[in-house]
């Protein structure tokens, strides 16, 4: 037996035992933050795209911003060689020289896969060469792993027709087998689990090795979409930590189907969330306006917390709602969320979130301390907008 097969049989019955098995301990200490090239690109996206979207992240101030991982999403992948290792096609001619290149700006660079044959675009996903396209990753000098259940469903209802648990177990083997590859490859991978939240993957993603996981079906660049999806994250908070986070799908901040007020909304929520941060527009074409919500440090500062809380909904009346986020230091993130169409004027009582009359706020849109009064801060939220505060003894 190889020493591959070998370190592969050793781990395989732990993680099979639900025993969660971390690539790395500092791997997605915080939410990742980058991009990804699906919701602008699509199956159009090639390697001067990626090398574009690289110079862009460094010169816009995104990297200093936080912004690491440039992401390759679906629709890279060619044909396999004669030994079964997988091929990019002609939109990527050099796989390592691109990473070499994203690598020398100080970013990381991440691919697409899935468990079945066929990728969701119908390109060659991972099946049966979990093991080969994990070195191949590891040898190209890839960082990070977006694998989308896609064609493998079908499989799944193939081999257990009308039995939707052995179906489940099936999901999750798959999902672990990859994992198992990427650990014996020795080079930290970033595993993000792509199956829609099917089964409740919040409850196990997390044995099966995931760093993240999708919740919800695909986000689109609307604010019924991003609000549906973001707002309903109710009760999630408790299965996300260093290491392992719900991921509500990537930013549509920038792609023109929202205002600039949703999609500050978008982006507080997100951040109250702990979620990753992907962007996911063509940084070659930022308007200022788009660039102000993506680097907005101190929004960022949420989202990257140290302590790794998880945020949820404190209180919600009529179409307004009050999400909160614990932040390290005692201090908490406030977001004052108006989900409808008219501006409406919300409350925040302090002592309702645990904090004295004495409490500082700041403003973390305006970048300006305010001030409450007798206990509460009262402000006009904008239709389908946010005010976000930090709360702080």
């Amino acid at each position: 037996m190889s020493l591959f097969r070998t370190a592969v049989a050793a781990i395989l019955p732990l993680a099979l035992a639900g025993v969660a098995l971390a690539q790395d301990p500092t791997l997605a200490a915080t939410p990742p933050m980058g991009w990804n090239s699906w919701n602008h690109f699509a199956g159009r996206v090639n390697d001067a795209d990626v090398r574009a979207a690289a110079d862009a992240i460094v010169s816009s101030g995104m990297r200093d911003a936080g912004y690491i991982y440039v992401n390759i999403d679906d629709t890279w992948q060619g044909e396999r060689d004669a030994q079964g290792f997988i091929q990019p096609n002609s939109k990527f001619p050099d796989m390592k020289a691109l990473a070499d290149y994203v690598h020398s700006k100080g970013l990381k660079l991440g691919i697409y896969s899935g468990p079945g044959p066929k990728t969701c675009a119908g390109f060659a996903g991972s099946y049966g060469h979990e093991e080969q396209d994990a070195q191949t990753y590891a040898k190209w000098g890839i960082d990070y792993l977006k694998y989308d259940l896609c064609s493998y469903a079908q499989i799944m209802r193939q081999q257990a027709p009308h039995d939707r648990q052995k179906q489940m177990e099936m999901m999750k083997d798959a999902y672990a087998k990859m994992h198992q590859a990427l650990l014996a490859t020795g080079r930290p991978i970033v595993f993000s689990l792509c199956q829609y939240g099917w089964d409740d993957v919040w409850t196990w993603g997390t044995s099966v090795g995931g760093n993240l996981w999708r919740t919800t079906d695909d986000i689109n660049d609307t604010y019924e979409r991003m609000a549906d999806i973001g707002f309903n994250q109710l009760g999630l908070a408790q299965y996300a930590g260093p290491g392992h986070w719900n991921d509500p799908d990537m930013l549509e901040v920038g792609n023109g189907g929202m205002s600039d007020d949703e999609y500050k909304t978008h982006m507080s929520l997100w951040s109250i969330l702990a979620a990753p941060l992907l962007a996911g527009n063509d940084l070659s074409k930022m308007t200022p306006e788009t660039l102000a919500i993506l680097t907005n440090k101190e929004v960022i500062a949420v989202d990257q917390d140290p302590l790794g809380k998880q945020g949820d909904r404190a209180f919600a009346v009529g179409l307004t709602e009050i999400w909160t986020k614990p932040l390290s230091g005692g201090a908490l993130a406030a977001g004052l969320f108006n989900r409808d169409t008219e501006a409406h004027s919300v409350t925040l009582k302090l002592k309702d979130i645990g904090f004295s009359n004495h409490a500082k706020l700041r403003d973390l849109w305006t970048h300006q301390d305010v001030t409450a009064s007798d206990g509460s801060y009262t402000v006009t939220v904008p239709p389908h907008g946010v005010v976000m505060l930090k709360v702080s003894r």
